[in-house]
């Protein structure tokens, strides 16, 4: 099981994104967070809860996602980070590489795409967690 913290400031984003992972033998969900600050938070409060896979959205109030993949290479190089966005521009998704980002996913335009993509980030990163 791959342990995985969603962030995501849309509650109802975040609530079909942790159905659709949840609804996954490959993830378990230790955390979900509005924005980078309460993900920051929760990473210091609680060491032995430390995720190995990050999936968070880019813009939100307080810490954004380009914070999160820049602090995380910094202080959490061993987790991966997976950017997600509603935007197409080819500028966002290198950017998001260039800070570290494992990966940089267009999220679904409906929620019901939401098993799809969860699928796209276990066939993605499932591999290499899962031996460590």
């Amino acid at each position: 099981m791959i342990k995985l913290a969603i962030v995501e400031n849309d509650e109802d984003e975040r609530f079909f994104m942790a159905e659709a992972f949840g609804a996954c033998d490959g993830f378990e969900i230790v955390g979900e967070f509005g924005n980078g600050d309460q993900l920051m938070e929760w990473l210091e409060d609680m060491p032995q809860q430390q995720p190995q896979l990050i999936v968070t959205d880019l813009n939100m109030p307080g810490k954004n996602g380009y914070d999160i993949i820049a602090e995380m290479r910094v202080t959490r190089p061993q987790v991966r980070v997976i950017a997600t966005s509603t935007s197409h521009m080819a500028a966002t998704r290198e950017k998001c590489l260039r800070l570290g980002a494992r990966e940089f996913l267009i999220k679904p335009d409906v929620f019901t795409d939401y098993n799809a993509f969860v699928t796209q980030v276990y066939n993605m990163v499932g591999p290499e967690l899962m031996q460590n």
